[in-house]
């Protein structure tokens, strides 16, 4: 049998920048080089150090001195779901909060039964143009929650979906089961029993299909409680699925510390952060996901801390919430922007946040989110001057081409 040769390709002539173990900011290499080889980065560094004979028989393309970056996570999306919101944005603008809208059957709940009624094949068609535009801003890996089904075969079609999404695109889909996202109408007043008769055994029913690789919850006083949520990530930890949490976007329940007792990827949103949960993640190493589009479509005033969070050296990731009601965001590169301008983040931690710290927030930290060998040829490549370029432009796209898993897929 003849063995498939496996095809090399170098990209020369190029800046690039990524994070680096040990380091504080983004490592910039210029006038450097990357060889890939089925799929994985086999070198990165300065041309000048390439081996020839590394290099040789190598399809090479030269960038024109482009900027290239590890190509962009997406951590934390509710892609796939059904109808829209645009009814509930109009009541915000009219003085309505988020928990007065939740409470009179909107909200989460609202979504539904838009989601309900559509096939797996219609959830798809309708979250591509979604995927699309995140795509053509140079994401490689995205994670898709359900949580618009909140029940045990809805929960499981909206990853079925998800699971579609990545064989018909190019792109790496991390699927997140969120079953205690809110309590259907039909478990009005009875949150413990959904837990019992839907959370969990749909839970099961997912992870036996193969449909999971990581479980959230919503911990608010408007959706579970702590020990409701301690239910679900028990039922994870016997599966042996990590964890994630929606942690103190309202208010502080102490979400955050829970989440960190259960050595959690992320906690996300965390408006509401208190010293003890800074604390905790730092002990666990739970990333910080920290999502602007809510913080501004909902306009809220309290941010999160993102000075506890620097002193105490936990990692911060940023991500769109990508969802219906309150974050109908689509744009990565404008969550960056966001985030330096109402929580002040500075560039490089934007560009590690949607890169490096993104993949770890998935638990993908070894396999993509730098440029090193190793790891998934995972790679962005920009028509920019300078790194700042890519947080500080408002709807502009200066994508030139992405790379992923060494395939060349131009914008």
């Amino acid at each position: 049998m003849t063995e498939t040769v496996k095809r090399r390709h170098l990209y020369r002539d190029l800046r690039y920048a990524t994070a680096r173990a040990g380091t504080s900011g983004l490592a910039l290499v210029e006038r450097g080089a990357i060889l890939t080889e089925g799929g994985a980065i086999l070198f990165a560094g300065k041309e000048s150090d390439l081996p020839a004979d590394m290099a040789r028989g190598a399809d090479t393309v030269k960038l024109d001195g482009r900027f290239v970056t590890p190509s962009l996570i997406d951590c934390h999306t509710h892609l796939v779901f059904g109808g829209n919101r645009a009814r509930e944005f109009e009541l915000r603008l009219a003085g309505a909060s988020y928990e007065e809208i939740a409470r009179s059957g909107g909200g989460i709940v609202s979504t539904v039964n838009a989601t309900r009624a559509m096939s797996v094949d219609a959830l798809v068609e309708t979250a591509l143009p979604r995927l699309d535009h995140l795509l053509a801003e140079g994401v490689s890996t995205i994670e898709i929650k359900s949580g618009y089904g909140l029940s045990i075969e809805a929960e499981c079609d909206m990853l079925r979906a998800a699971r579609a999404l990545e064989r018909i695109r190019p792109v790496r889909v991390v699927t997140t089961y969120l079953g205690a996202h809110a309590t259907p109408a039909d478990y009005s007043g009875r949150s413990d029993d959904y837990i019992s008769e839907v959370v969990l055994p749909g839970l099961d029913q997912a992870h036996a299909e193969g449909l999971v690789d990581a479980v959230d919850g919503f911990c608010e006083g408007i959706a579970f409680s702590p020990q409701q949520i301690a239910r679900v990530f028990d039922r994870a930890r016997s599966l042996g699925l990590p964890v994630k949490l929606h942690a103190e976007q309202l208010s502080n329940l102490g979400g955050a510390e829970l989440a960190a007792s259960y050595q959690a990827l992320s906690a996300d949103h965390l408006e509401y952060l208190d010293q003890g949960g800074v604390d905790a993640m730092a002990r666990s190493g739970t990333v910080a996901v920290l999502l602007p589009g809510s913080f501004y479509t909902l306009n809220e005033k309290q941010t999160p801390p993102v000075h506890l969070l620097r002193q105490a050296g936990v990692p911060i990731a940023i991500a769109t919430d990508c969802n219906p009601g309150t974050s109908p965001l689509t744009s990565l590169l404008l969550a960056m922007n966001m985030s330096a301008t109402l929580f002040g983040l500075t560039v490089d931690e934007c560009i590690a946040g949607v890169t490096s710290e993104a993949a770890r927030a998935l638990g993908l930290g070894a396999r993509t989110g730098t440029i090193v060998s190793g790891q998934s040829a995972d790679l962005a490549v920009w028509d920019i001057e300078s790194l700042a370029e890519l947080v500080y432009r408002i709807g502009f796209n200066p994508l030139h081409a992405r790379i992923f898993k060494g395939e060349w897929i131009p914008r």
